[in-house]
């Protein structure tokens, strides 16, 4: 058990036992239930708000980046460390560029686009498709997905440890059959979407 949640069992209100009895039952110092956690400086909580919404702002932006912005921008005189530390207590984690995903195939033919100046406006029209890397705790996954330009929906999804035709042709198979054929179906030009196994079902 914690120590703060040790801490929460204690109540002076309660008449037959002491403050004093209650902390060696639950085997913590007397001490520790009267202290108190500092609180963050007026100047530390200023200075998380701003990084707050520069960070919202620039998800790229690492500790480097935001102790610039803080003392040039915003005429502050912090350090790297101080921000560091305040990142670790807000919990941000930068996001830097994803892995390139899918490499094209230079034998597949490359299909043109067909989106340039296209008024979309109906369901069913556009979909599109792409690969997206997600780290985890150990390791990671990708995560296949098919979104309804117009609507935005999300017409089929699938997660995997390995990018393979067959894995995105699956997820592909299972939008048409719940939805019916788009009229267009736009992908990057990647050796998955232009697989002769993948194109076949795109392309019916």
């Amino acid at each position: 058990m914690s120590l703060e949640k040790k801490r929460s069992l204690i109540s002076p209100k309660y008449k037959r036992l002491s403050v004093s009895k209650q902390c060696k039952i639950l085997e913590i110092q007397r001490s520790s239930f009267y202290f108190k956690p500092k609180m963050e400086s007026t100047e530390n909580q200023e200075l998380m708000k701003y990084i707050d919404r520069k960070f919202l702002e620039c998800p790229f932006y690492g500790v480097k980046r935001m102790t610039t912005y803080l003392n040039l921008d915003l005429g502050y005189r912090v350090s790297e460390g101080r921000i560091r530390r305040l990142y670790h207590k807000m919990a941000l984690e930068p996001l830097y560029p994803k892995p390139r995903l899918t490499k094209a195939d230079k034998t597949a033919y490359k299909y043109p686009y067909l989106l340039r100046n296209l008024d979309i406006n109906h369901k069913n029209q556009v979909w599109e498709a792409d690969i997206t890397y997600i780290p985890m705790f150990r390791g990671f996954m990708y995560l296949f997905a098919v979104i309804d330009v117009y609507s935005r929906n999300i017409m089929s999804w699938s997660v995997s440890n390995t990018m393979t035709v067959e894995w995105c042709k699956e997820t592909v198979l299972d939008a048409i059959q719940k939805y019916g054929n788009p009229e267009i179906f736009n992908t990057d030009q990647g050796s998955q979407f232009t697989s002769e196994i993948f194109t076949k079902y795109a392309q019916r």
